[in-house]
């Protein structure tokens, strides 16, 4: 079947398909299940504790320049 045999009814049907099963796939998260090292959970577990206490972190815009981009 080609989609010019379609009904209006059929083609946004399967638009709407197509559609949630694009989303799906951008939200599996490929991570999942998977561990964190100690060492980043612990470094995760700092940066909280640090934002916690009302220190601030480092700008986007000095990281960009660190690497080369431009921040707008």
């Amino acid at each position: 079947m080609q989609v010019k045999d379609l009904t209006i009814e059929e083609l946004k049907l399967l638009i709407q398909e197509t559609v949630a099963e694009t989303i799906q796939s951008l939200l599996i998260d490929p991570d999942e299940g998977k561990q964190l090292k100690p060492e980043v959970k612990q470094q995760l577990l700092d940066s909280l504790q640090r934002t916690q206490a009302g220190e601030s972190g480092v700008l986007a815009e000095e990281i960009a320049k660190k690497l080369g981009l431009q921040w707008e």
